[in-house]
């Protein structure tokens, strides 16, 4: 029994061994984390690997033929093939509140959409490892600076350090994709919480670089007009801003605001 790639679900099967334990080596097990959600298995050519490095790991699938093969080839996951989709379920329903690594072969079209959610229960998910586009990877990995730093850099750095691992061909897939992948690894810092509100925050990082050709001062003007705030940060253009730049340029808008 084989799997057949539904590109509907965006499967990109990975069929190259040595690429599958290549990633599996870079789970870490960040703060002492061996619990792992691989999210999208698929036939668990990634899955064989984990297992391999000792982490217990549990599968969470939304395609019902990736399901039936785990079923009938994984006997090690009896009791641990989360039938749903890992967006739309409350992921505490399955892995309890103790922590848990995130780890996977990530369908493109929902990749940033998973490390938002992560993101949102980033207290229980000390780290996130895996396979994006080359892009995707590359700009949630940027440093402040360059074209490819943008919100998602800013969001998910402020509360993850990150590291972009290596760069994966298109002919190790089946099917293969038409762009190169990359794999990175977040791991949780040590931040537990902003100095400022974390939605005025995420709201001035969004409208910076929603006009990222425009200084911050026009592109955030709707929140600080009229209040006389004065900044250097303000004449300049959000990518060169570091995560504790916005932090403190929130703090000075979120003042204003409140005077």
């Amino acid at each position: 029994m084989s799997v057949k790639p539904k590109k509907h679900l965006g499967q990109h099967f990975l069929k190259d061994k040595n690429i599958c334990e290549k990633i599996a080596k870079q789970c870490t097990r960040h703060q002492g984390c061996d619990r792992v959600l691989e999210v999208g298995p698929g036939m668990g050519a990634l899955t064989t690997y984990l297992i391999d490095e000792g982490l217990d790991v549990s599968v969470i699938e939304i395609d019902t033929d990736s399901i039936a093969y785990l079923k009938s080839n994984f006997s090690s996951l009896d009791g641990k093939i989360i039938e749903a989709d890992f967006l739309r379920t409350p992921l505490e329903d399955w892995m309890g509140n103790e922590p848990f690594a995130v780890v996977g072969n990530f369908p493109y079209n929902i990749s940033s959409q998973i490390l938002f959610k992560c993101l949102k229960y980033r207290n229980q998910i000390p780290e996130v490892m895996g396979m994006f586009q080359k892009e995707v990877a590359e700009r949630v990995a940027e440093k402040p600076g360059t074209k490819r730093y943008g919100i998602i850099s800013v969001l998910l750095q402020t509360y993850y350090d990150i590291e972009y691992c290596f760069t994966v061909d298109e002919h190790v897939f089946d099917p293969p994709p038409k762009v190169k992948s990359g794999v990175i690894r977040l791991t949780r810092n040590d931040r537990e919480a902003l100095p400022c509100d974390e939605a005025l925050f995420s709201q001035v990082v969004k409208m910076a670089f929603n006009q990222r050709r425009k200084t911050i001062r026009n592109s955030i003007k709707a929140l600080i007009k009229g209040k006389g705030v004065e900044h250097e940060y303000l004449a300049l253009r959000p990518e060169v801003l570091s995560v504790e730049q916005f932090i403190e340029l929130t703090q000075l808008v979120e003042k204003a605001i409140k005077e």
